[in-house]
């Protein structure tokens, strides 16, 4: 296995498959150490608190800083600044820590963090809540930021360092300015790596560059927080949307790191002495699909729920997993195996659904053959298989589907696209979050019921809902916190906010010349070393 894989290598194998890359890049340096990653998808979107796409986190997280961190144990932890609560609970003080500089050499400083902040809850679920109960978040001096609450909410600390989308990412005051609805076209971050603008194919190509003047923390790395010690120069990301032409190219050097491996091509990998594999995110996913509340057929709750009753979980699992060892069941809309797992109201999806029953609905319904536009992204492995048995299941309870193939990234595109399904717009998408991202409704993008104004792709409008949050949010205690999750998982499943469709682990696999890898919800590449 070659040491530095060259980018001519990467280029030939990359051509073949219609893949561009820019050839005319300056060459490595022989001493330079590249670790080259197969990622679950193309990168396009730049922007990591205007979407809520995994791989623009995983981008997020590459060159952006929090000011809090997520450890292994799921506890917040200082990351860019220590924090005091007053004993009230409604003030939090946050004080930056030494040796925070901006790519461009210039210092943080706490305006540039109260902007990031305020642009962040904006955009993320748990923070628009978060700021209905917050008074003040001001710059008391050049490090200091203060966050005044008017009223108890006990959230701050966790909504601020959760380690996946929309993570509250820090960026200089001039990006975090930038308009509501604009994406920022400064890339300027704090954290251990630069983006590389000058060698940016979207949607092919990424490259990273380690931020010589960063300066890590001290305790040892753990989740999202700790040491984010970099030990290699560059890190670039290659799209092949094929799994086959990356395993050859991980088998010959030319790539180091994988990080969805299709199951079936497992065995490949364990016959191989020269390759290690292993499941990166303990909790994994949960995947679902999505309805538009805008639009018929799905602006009728009994159209809806006949669609769910329409699902077998167990047949979308074998088709996107197939080997048992790596999917669950699980009809929690807080995924299974945290702590407010419940699946109440979700029976018939793990019990194969109920076809009779659906086909009476939508009697009932009046169902009148409107077509269902199902988004289908057709070039990342984990994403592919979900629509195409959804669609059939969809056809045997007697609905009229139109299956519209495309990449990722244009799905990603075209699901924020409010207009009828006959002007570009969309009925049902299917997508996955890591349980990180759902675990609580404070942090659960799809339990808003704040229609158009707030809610997520979708744009369900639930005021039941949006008042369960908010009891859940000033719950007292965890067991009234439990009883109040429950009521949640009724109530989204009533209304079917997203159809819970199983849990899955991701397998990555890489060079057994790459070592350190840290696990999380979020795949990052700090602490990881290259070996010759």
């Amino acid at each position: 296995m070659k040491k530095y894989p060259s980018r001519s290598l990467i280029a030939r194998l990359l051509l073949p498959i219609g893949l561009s890359l820019a050839l005319s890049a300056p060459a490595v340096q022989a001493a330079e150490k590249t670790l080259h990653a197969v990622m679950s998808s193309s990168l396009r979107v730049l922007d990591p608190i205007a979407t809520t796409a995994q791989i623009t986190r995983n981008h997020g997280y590459m060159i952006y800083d929090t000011l809090i961190g997520m450890d292994e144990h799921q506890t917040p932890k200082p990351q860019m600044a220590d924090w005091t609560v007053s004993p009230d609970g409604l003030t939090y003080t946050f004080t930056l820590r030494d040796g925070l500089l901006w790519h461009d050499g210039k210092p943080v400083t706490a305006t540039d963090c109260v902007a990031s902040l305020k642009r962040w809850a904006r955009y993320d679920v748990g923070g628009q809540l978060m700021m209905k109960y917050t008074a003040s978040i001001v710059a008391t001096n050049e490090k200091t930021i203060t966050l005044t609450l008017d009223k108890p909410f006990g959230y701050v600390l966790q909504l601020l360092a959760k380690p996946s989308s929309v993570a509250a990412f820090m960026m200089p005051e001039r990006v975090a300015n930038t308009p509501d609805g604009k994406m920022i076209t400064d890339y300027t971050g704090s954290g251990p790596y630069k983006f590389v603008a000058s060698e940016f194919d979207p949607g092919n190509r990424v490259v990273y560059e380690k931020f010589q003047q960063y300066v890590p923390r001290k305790e040892p790395a753990s989740g999202t927080a700790g040491g984010k010690v970099v030990k290699v120069d560059r890190v670039e990301w290659i799209n092949m949307p094929d799994r086959m032409t990356a395993i050859n190219a991980l088998t010959s050097g030319d790539i180091d790191f994988i990080e969805q491996l299709p199951i079936d091509l497992l065995p490949m990998i364990e016959a191989n002495p020269e390759l290690k594999f292993g499941v990166l995110s303990k909790l994994g996913s949960m995947t679902g699909g999505r309805m538009n509340f805008l639009y018929p057929p799905f602006n009728n709750p009994d159209i809806r729920r006949a669609a769910m009753l329409a699902m077998n979980q167990k047949d979308v699992l074998d088709a996107l997993v197939g080997n048992p060892k790596y999917f669950k069941q699980c009809a929690s809309v807080f995924g299974c195996g945290t702590a407010l797992e419940t699946e109440a109201g979700g029976e018939s999806l793990l019990n194969g659904g109920n076809i009779a029953e659906a086909k009476a609905l939508l009697k009932k319904a009046g169902y009148d053959g409107t077509p269902v536009v199902i988004m289908q992204p057709t070039d990342v492995p984990s994403q592919a298989p979900q629509p195409v048995v959804a669609a059939q299941a969809l056809r045997n309870v007697g609905f009229k589907v139109d299956l519209q193939p495309m990449d990722w990234q244009t799905l990603v595109s075209r699901r924020a696209n409010p207009n009828p399904p006959s002007q570009g717009g969309w009925n049902l998408f299917f997508t996955y979050w890591n349980a990180e991202t759902i675990w609580n409704p404070v942090v659960n993008p799809m339990l808003d019921g704040g229609g158009q104004k707030g809610a997520w792709f979708g744009w369900p409008t639930d005021p039941e809902m949006n008042a369960l949050k908010v009891e859940f949010a000033t719950a007292p205690d965890a067991a009234k916190q439990k009883d109040i999750a429950v009521a949640i998982q009724k109530r989204a499943m009533e209304q079917v906010s997203y159809i819970p469709l199983g849990q899955f682990y991701d397998v990555a696999v890489w060079s057994n010349h790459i070592s350190h890898l840290m696990t999380g919800p979020s795949t990052v590449f700090w602490n990881v070393e290259k070996s010759d």
